[in-house]
């Protein structure tokens, strides 16, 4: 994975697609920094894009470090889809090894400063994952990553003090997929939050009441809305990992 460090502004450049050679404009999508600056990875115009084939978490992913207060955040690497149906990985510029565990990132905003949450729109199964992970680092989570464990549904994320399941499907949410992620976790002794794109069976929001398990709900402009009291408290306090 690379470190990078981001400006106010998304450059564009032309990518052309090596499978096809169409020729592309293309800008770097934007994401906030908890501080509140908007953050790009800059884009490497000396090489040359490749194709994606398969997905690993290091490749899906890029350390940016902000322009604005030096934090280093993980986010999307540049994707680009060719009308030829190729997926192309645009490179960034500027990397160097992602900061050590001895270097502490700044503190988390207090919830009452933290900045508006800014989505990304849900089309496909990854926006999903990229959603909710822009979600949990606005909540506080650091150090976000694939968890180690698979659910019976959807994709596992993890972070300091919490791991999350997201359900990218188009049925509800059952009690027996909440009661896998709640087991999980307690091996963990950690936290956990479900997000479900097709919301949940009404014993499922009961049995993750008496679990305590934090309940969202996706919509496809990638906004998750709480739906019952652990995530309301969540989203009022933030995390405290």
């Amino acid at each position: 994975m690379v470190s990078v460090v981001g400006g106010e502004m998304s450059e564009s450049m032309a990518v052309r697609c090596p499978d096809c050679g169409r020729e592309h404009q293309y800008a770097a999508p934007v994401y906030p920094c908890p501080c509140g600056t908007p953050v790009a990875a800059p884009l490497n115009h000396r090489a040359a894009p490749t194709s994606v084939t398969h997905r690993t978490w290091d490749e899906d992913w890029v350390t940016v470090r902000c322009g604005g207060c030096g934090r280093a955040d993980q986010w999307p690497h540049p994707e680009l889809g060719c009308s030829c149906g190729t997926v192309l990985r645009v490179p960034v510029a500027g990397a160097v090894q992602p900061p050590g565990p001895d270097r502490a990132d700044p503190a988390e905003p207090p919830a009452s400063l933290r900045a508006t949450f800014r989505p990304v729109t849900i089309r496909t199964a990854r926006d999903a994952v990229t959603a909710v992970a822009l979600y949990l680092r606005w909540l506080g989570y650091r150090d976000i990553r694939r968890a180690d464990q698979r659910q019976p549904s959807g994709i596992g994320l993890a972070a300091r003090g919490v791991l999350a399941q997201v359900d990218p499907s188009v049925r509800p949410a059952s009690p027996r997929d909440i009661e896998c992620l709640w087991l999980t976790a307690m091996t963990e002794s950690t936290d956990c939050v479900y997000f479900s794109l097709a919301g949940y069976a009404s014993d499922a929001r009961d049995r993750a009441d008496g679990l305590g398990v934090s309940l969202f709900v996706l919509d496809l402009t990638g906004t998750p809305q709480p739906v019952n009291g652990a995530a309301t408290e969540l989203v009022a306090t933030g995390s405290e990992a």
